[in-house]
């Protein structure tokens, strides 16, 4: 703890999300930086059920004062919108760790799990059963884009399946996790190049491909559709 107190007395606080739009291989993103200054959570559900959008959401912070600096869908989720995979809230676990492989992209091994605890982190799924790591929130997804610096073995060169997709990768210190959405759509490889080669992240994680939204009220935007599981997002002070 008296790491994290250190870090969070060294680093600026900032309201919300720094987002802005980039380009990387003939193609643009939209990505959203955040640090451990800022109150970075995983939501899901409320007394009626899942959130299942970021209107939802806001309107359940509205009660509390609050409203969403930034956000976007966390994870592949079920038809009922339950969390695939692990899926921790404020400390409880709702959804239990998978760490076999599986048809679609969730199975696609090495998976892994985006944690928020004392710093941010991306675990491969293994490596956190055998860890055990003390995390706030944690939602797992997959595949593994990047793992220690390398791409996923099967992200191949020039697939001609393409997709909006969206993803997070983390800082070696852990100190920042920087969200990223396509705007047009890309496959695999070069998304996952995205986030090594034009970031210079060691871990990345997919999070999806088919419900990729982004909510980031700087940039004026607020992506809609069908419902949607686990939500990732800052938490400000409503004005």
């Amino acid at each position: 703890m008296l790491r994290l107190a250190f870090l969070l007395a060294i680093l600026p606080f900032s309201a919300a999300a720094a987002c802005r739009d980039i380009s990387f291989d003939g193609a643009g993103y939209t990505l959203c930086e955040v640090t451990l200054g800022e109150d970075l959570r995983l939501f899901h559900s409320g007394p009626d059920g899942a959130y299942g959008s970021f209107t939802r959401l806001n309107a359940a912070l509205d009660a509390e004062g609050l409203t969403l600096g930034f956000a976007m869908n966390a994870g592949m989720f079920h038809r009922d919108l339950a969390p695939v995979g692990l899926y921790i809230e404020e400390g409880v676990e709702v959804s239990r760790l998978v760490t076999r492989d599986g048809p679609g992209n969730f199975g696609l091994l090495p998976n892994g799990v985006f944690c928020i605890g004392e710093t941010f982190r991306i675990i491969e799924s293994r490596s956190f059963k055998a860890e055990a790591p003390a995390c706030r929130f944690a939602t797992q997804s997959g595949p593994m884009l990047v793992l220690d610096g390398q791409l996923h073995p099967k992200l191949l060169p020039g697939s001609d399946s393409t997709n909006i997709r969206n993803g997070v990768g983390v800082s070696p210190d852990g100190t920042r996790a920087i969200f990223v959405i396509s705007n047009d759509a890309v496959n695999f490889n070069s998304f996952a190049r995205l986030f090594r080669d034009e970031l210079g992240l060691a871990d990345a994680l997919y999070f999806d491909g088919n419900i990729s939204r982004l909510y980031a009220p700087d940039l004026n935007r607020h992506d809609a559709g069908f419902p949607m599981g686990p939500i990732v997002g800052t938490v400000i002070p409503k004005d």
